[in-house]
């Protein structure tokens, strides 16, 4: 049978301020397409289908009416697992709805392990693989904290427990004679992170190695927004997110993966390129390298292209202003950061004085912050912990407030 890899939709994510939902609206339709194309008999949604805890009306509509149109395609089986940016109350309001549309959500950790367990059936109507859908694990649901515990201790702890919950759900799915497959939202050691990715901090376990992972035929995972590899195994992959939710994605394609599984047989997975709806570019050098760079953009692409410019120069960000104006007059081009480039030496002192705080993001405000002090290594990675511990649990607002996007972009997406 054959499955189809994704996650790390992020719907309702505000780019800089600017809605993404023509372009999940234009990924969702190509998605339904392609499932037909590519008879596809299953899919798997491997966290993180919305950006916050509380996503906008319209990203819930997305949701629902891709579910719901999911259903006139060959795939009709759906397999959804939260993430850390999911809230599992969220998720799982509409579970028991949306189990009448063939989709089976796992919205956090249940103390039912065999509702972790879903067979999937082949195009025949045969079972065709089982499934350890497997949530974003957050330690309360697998670890009881203990006073007095070291660091390492507590590592070693939480990444035994999380193991020790791996092994508990595959040994009921491999009860079912079939090929499994498991699902993850983690970090694991080595995976290759890009500057959307918020650490994942599961109390002190920053990363799972693969090896604790259980011996599935396939493991399906979420959070890494770049597609790749887990330790060079073929069969442990991120699928990576559809969109470039960063400037720095740019530089490689998105992808959905397929997955071809038979008894006894190792998956074969074909990588399937997404495309590019709204493209995004980084632009570096002077004024005049700028504009020369900009001049080989085409912008007849329906939707307008976003750009980030780091300029080499000494002047203020507010007298660039003018130039970069002149630069997109009459251009289906919008520049969402214009940032000045950072040198290490210390001549850049006084161009850094000129630094403004819309150049830099919060990790980069606490970076500079944590360089003012004179910090042992061992103190810099407690308070880098901390803070990005922190940071996983912020819960930020809704934005039902959100600017729309200008009318003729919906025009010509139509």
């Amino acid at each position: 049978m054959r499955i189809l890899h994704t996650s790390d939709w992020h719907l309702g994510q505000h780019f800089m301020g600017k809605s993404r939902e023509l372009e999940h609206q234009a990924f969702i339709r190509w998605l339904l397409e392609a499932v037909n194309e590519h008879s596809v008999d299953a899919m798997i949604i491997a966290g993180d289908v919305f950006d916050t805890g509380t996503p906008p009306s319209y990203a819930r509509t997305l949701y629902n009416r891709f579910i719901v149109d999911l259903q006139k395609t060959r795939c009709q089986q759906l397999i959804i697992v939260g993430g850390n940016h999911d809230s599992v109350a969220t998720l799982n309001e509409s579970r028991d709805l949306l189990a009448c549309l063939n989709a089976h959500v796992v919205g956090g950790v249940t103390e039912a392990l065999e509702e972790q367990v879903v067979v999937l059936k082949n195009h025949q109507g045969d079972p065709g693989a089982v499934v350890c859908a497997i949530p974003f694990i957050r330690p309360r649901d697998v670890l009881e904290s203990r006073a007095g515990d070291s660091d390492t201790d507590k590592q070693q702890a939480l990444q035994n427990a999380i193991a020790e919950h791996y092994q508990k759900v595959f040994e009921l799915a491999s009860d079912k004679k079939l090929p499994t497959v498991a699902t993850g939202h983690l970090t694991t050691v080595g995976g290759q992170m890009t500057e959307s990715v918020r650490e994942i901090y599961i109390g002190t376990l920053s990363a799972f190695p693969a090896s604790a992972f259980p011996p599935a035929d396939y493991i399906a995972l979420g959070h890494l927004h770049r597609a790749q590899k887990v330790s060079d195994q073929d069969h442990i992959r991120y699928s990576g997110s559809p969109l470039p939710l960063s400037f720095d994605e740019t530089s490689r394609g998105k992808q959905v993966l397929l997955v071809d599984l038979e008894p006894e047989t190792p998956p074969q997975i074909t990588e399937l390129d997404v495309p590019i709806f709204r493209s995004l570019k980084s632009i570096k050098g002077n004024l005049e390298t700028i504009q020369q760079a900009l001049k080989q953009i085409d912008d007849d692409s329906p939707l307008t292209t976003w750009l980030e410019l780091e300029v080499s120069t000494d002047d203020y960000l507010t007298d660039l202003q003018k130039p970069i104006q002149n630069m997109l007059e009459d251009r289906h081009l919008e520049v969402l950061r214009v940032r000045r480039k950072r040198e290490t030496n210390s001549t850049s002192l006084q161009s850094e004085s000129k630094e403004t705080l819309d150049e830099l993001d919060v990790a980069e405000v606490f970076a500079r912050r944590l360089n003012d002090e004179e910090l042992d290594e061992q103190r810099l990675a407690t308070l880098n912990q901390a803070f990005n511990e922190i940071l996983s649990n912020l819960d930020e607002a809704d934005e039902n407030d959100k600017k729309p996007e200008l009318k003729d972009e919906k025009e010509l997406m139509v």
